[in-house]
């Protein structure tokens, strides 16, 4: 196999990973819990961009569930941030694995 060939495949791939991290920083995955009633959005870099809690679900006696919903919204969104990322560098690298 040609080693030029090679490397310019790789730099390729490189660029196009970097396209690819760009584009996710702006796409947005939102997961919704308590019938939509508590929302967390990530961005494809994994951060959470926002977070919105209807004050009906607001219950100073029992903070925990309230906890429990906000936890479960913010874990949601982070996966699914999670597997858009990943299905993005699949388009990139072809499935061959390369970590982010």
């Amino acid at each position: 196999m040609n080693l030029q060939k090679l490397m310019k495949q790789a730099q390729a791939m490189q660029a196009n990973m970097a396209q690819a991290q760009a584009r996710l920083a702006e796409k947005e995955f939102t997961a919704e819990t308590a019938g939509g009633k508590i929302k967390a959005t990530a961005d494809g870099t994994g951060m959470i961009k926002a977070l919105c809690i209807d004050p009906a679900v607001v219950d100073p006696d029992d903070a925990e569930f309230l906890q429990s919903l906000v936890l479960k919204a913010v874990q949601d969104a982070l996966t699914g941030a999670k597997n858009m990322a990943e299905a993005e560098m699949r388009k990139v690298t072809g499935g061959l694995g390369f970590p982010m």
